[in-house]
């Protein structure tokens, strides 16, 4: 099975439709699939809901898909950041569920290797806990929180091979690997691309059981959110 396919669009064009989920790797803008984003904005499909750590800034990543009235729902921990985003929230144009960061990431992990849900103490007493199930173990209360799969994962690292085994460098490992594993398909934004078996197998960060399509990104835009110099003396 071939996994790399010329452009970002191809890897998007047969799987995209309206109202799916979709779960996007990142935190802030480090590590974003930015040219998968730009691709599926291109394809105008509507009504998706998007689970992400935060929805990018203005104009950049999932941004984009703000500003152009694509995304119906945002999953995230962080919504700062995105005046679009709190503009849509505030006028009741877009529907946000809050959730916990290790929470929301233990979701996606948990939704990837078949857990249906799990129980966290993270959230008990709060509004997080409202609606769910409350348990106590060895005297302490815990929420059962279900787990999460989506249609579409589109994710960024560093180098794959041709099989989809992912290496992903420093922070921008962050969500990646949880959201890859909850897509029902997993489409990889890489930097580089190599022959199977040139891989160290201890290099490997996720294996290619959960990558189905590969796109080349030698040069992506690595942008930094905001930066803070130190003054001059």
């Amino acid at each position: 099975m071939n996994k790399v396919f010329a452009t970002a669009e191809e890897a998007l064009a047969d799987i995209v439709k309206d109202h799916q989920s979709f779960a996007v790797g990142g935190f802030g803008v480090c590590g974003i699939p930015e040219m998968l984003l730009d691709a599926l904005k291109e394809t105008q499909v509507k009504g998706l809901t998007c689970i992400s750590n935060n929805a990018g800034t203005d104009g950049v990543g999932l941004g984009k898909l703000l500003i152009s009235k694509q995304i119906k729902k945002m999953i995230s921990s962080y919504v700062g950041e995105n005046k679009e985003f709190e503009r849509q929230f505030l006028n009741g144009e877009l529907e946000v569920e809050l959730t916990p960061q290790g929470t929301l990431a233990e979701k996606l992990r948990s939704g990837g290797a078949g857990i249906p849900a799990f129980f966290t103490q993270t959230g008990v007493g709060t509004l997080i806990a409202e609606g769910k199930e409350v348990r106590s173990f060895h005297g302490k209360d815990y929420i059962l929180e279900q787990t999460i799969t989506t249609d579409i994962a589109l994710v960024k690292a560093y180098k794959a091979d041709k099989a989809g085994n992912l290496v992903f460098r420093k922070t921008a490992r962050n969500f990646n690997p949880e959201c890859a594993m909850a897509g029902k398909i997993t489409v990889a934004e890489v930097e580089q691309i190599v022959e199977i078996g040139e891989l160290d197998p201890d290099d490997i960060h996720l294996p290619g059981i959960y990558v189905d399509r590969l796109v080349l990104n030698a040069a992506p835009n690595k942008r930094i959110e905001q930066m803070t110099l130190k003054a001059e003396a």
